[in-house]
Order: C-alpha cells, then structure tokens, then sequence
C-alpha cells in the first residue's frame, strides 16, 4: 500500500479501553498505510466519590484526536453492535485491553483482527499477564501481536518483541513500558502484514500458561509464603487490587516494600521492627518491609509515620494462617 489516498489505505476500526491501549491508538491514527473509520471502547462509566461519569482512556484519546465514530457497545457480541462495527466496512480490526469477547465477524474481516498482549504468547494468556509476570519473578516478557482466532489469546503470532526485566517492576511501569513497546511494534509490521510479508505463525503447544481476573483478595499478604514473593506480590497487585494486612486496629495498605532477613525467633504473621524505625510482617522464611503504607482511614505514609502514630503495637488478624 502507498499511503497516497484514502483508496490506498486499508479501513480500520480500533478497539480498546485502558491506557495500555493509548499509545497504540495514538500511532495507529497517524499511519501511512491505514484509514482509520472508527473507534470501538467500553461505556463511559462513574468514577470517585462524587461518581462522575467518565470516558475510558481511549475514548477520551479519540475525543482529543477527533476520532469519529467512537462507539461504546456494553456487549459487543450483541447483533445490534455487531452490524454498527460491519456498517463502517472494515478491512481490519485491531484491538488493544479492550476485555471482550470479539464476534466471529470481525474475525472474518479481509485482513482480520490483530490484537497487541502484553506478554511472550504463549506464556500468561488471558486476564492479568502483567501481574502474573511480576508474580513469577519473569526475568523477560515481550509484546505480541497475533492475529485472533476464537479461543483466547490462542491465535497465531504475526511478530514479538522480548523485553527484557530487572526485577524491580511495578505493574503500572511495566504496563507503560509495553505499551510503547506495542505501539513501535504494531507501527512497523501493519504495513508487511497488509503486503502479505508477515505469516502468522501458529504458538508453541509447551510452555502454555492462563492468568484469571484478579479479586480483592488476591491484595491479602500471606504470611506463609516467602518474603520474595510477597514483596512481588506488592508490585504486581498496584493499583488494582492493592495489597494489605489486616490487623486489630484495621487494614493496613501496603504500596511498597522490601525483602528483610528474619529477626531472632519471629513468629510468622505477626507484625515485627524492621531494621530501621518503622514496621515488616514475619514471613516463613524472613521480614517483609512495610515502606509505604496507609493505615484506614488515613493518608499514605512511610512506615516510621505509621508506627509513630500507632497506639500499641497492632495485631495481624488474618495473614493467611490456619
């Protein structure tokens, strides 16, 4: 394709919903080689205490660059949705953390449905991959853009891009960083892909793993797991669904921490010094640092802060233990 006219661009419907996919929709925008006929994100929904409705990260995006049609389907799947993507005559769908199932129809499109998954497929299909990378303690990942197929995240593999990890990731800065992975990415193989240079690859049938949705209490501390992994734990859980112990004086917040070696004969599950002025769980095997917490009711503060404003010393009502 030249890119010298609206007939020599292939017509493109993005969809997408969180800021994973901003960067994505950005690039996609403003390529030579596609036409961009519309933009598909979930509802607008209430947000805060005082419930404002607001737009997803995309759909504002498209607001910004003026992007019309943006539809905002609550099913997708639904006949109604499905003849309003169609209607706009799609040679392809691209999706990017949209999170629903995409109807056979958009599967069937000229060039099919390319979607962006933040991790090395098919390692982490499904909900969660980048906490579940964090979790693992992964010392790569990678971006992949695969075309789809009706399983999930199963589709053959167009082009990945490894990244590698240092170990120290939080959720929300990795999730950063793959997504600008996935922009350059999506930016140099579209153009091949609609040339017909790029095979889409079936993946491996070894090294197969799921994530689920996470839950509220995936963010529960348990203190019979290893300091290492909880301090994993804290990282890959922020901001959703955070990570916490509860104590008789409330739930603690935990936003950040650190691996501690274990002090004299602790008891795991119970809340001990760490090495300095502030506060760590006993674990099975050392000290989890509480270094940036935020007891209920209250603002985030260092771990000193906390103890500081404690009235005695707090104990863990539930870190896992039978």
């Amino acid at each position: 394709m030249s890119g010298n006219g609206e007939s020599d661009r292939a017509r493109t419907v993005f969809l997408g919903s969180g800021t994973f996919a901003v960067p994505v929709l950005r690039r996609l925008a403003s390529h030579p080689d596609v036409l961009l006929v519309g933009t598909v994100t979930a509802p607008a929904r209430p947000v805060g205490r005082h419930r404002v409705l607001t737009p997803t990260p995309v759909g504002s995006l498209a607001v910004e660059l003026d992007l019309e049609p943006v539809m905002t389907p609550r099913r997708l799947r639904a006949p109604d949705a499905i003849a309003d993507v169609l209607s706009l005559a799609p040679d392809l769908a691209v999706l990017a953390d949209y999170g629903q199932i995409v109807p056979q129809p958009l599967l069937e499109l000229r060039h099919g449905a390319l979607n962006l998954h933040p991790s090395a497929l098919p390692r982490w299909r499904g909900a969660a991959p980048i906490p579940a990378t964090i979790l693992a303690g992964d010392a790569e990942t990678a971006v992949t853009l695969m075309r789809m197929d009706s399983g999930l995240d199963t589709g053959p593999i167009v082009a990945q891009e490894p990244v590698s990890l240092h170990g120290d990731e939080t959720a929300a800065g990795l999730e950063a960083l793959l997504a600008t992975v996935a922009a350059g990415l999506l930016e140099r193989s579209i153009g091949p892909w609609f040339r017909g240079e790029l095979a889409a690859e079936p993946q491996a049938v070894e090294g197969v793993t799921l994530t689920r949705p996470l839950h509220r209490e995936d963010g529960r501390l348990d203190a019979t797991r290893s300091t290492a992994e909880l301090e994993r734990r804290v990282r890959a859980l922020q901001p959703w669904p955070g990570t916490f112990v509860d104590t008789s004086s409330g739930r603690i917040k935990v936003f950040r921490a650190e691996t501690l070696p274990p002090l004299g004969d602790q008891q795991p599950g119970t809340l001990v010094r760490d090495d300095g002025d502030g506060l760590a769980l006993a674990t099975s095997d050392g000290r989890l640092g509480l270094v940036e917490v935020q007891a209920e009711g209250g603002r985030r503060l260092t771990g000193p802060e906390l103890v500081r404003g404690l009235r005695g010393w707090p104990r863990v009502v539930d870190a896992g233990l039978s």
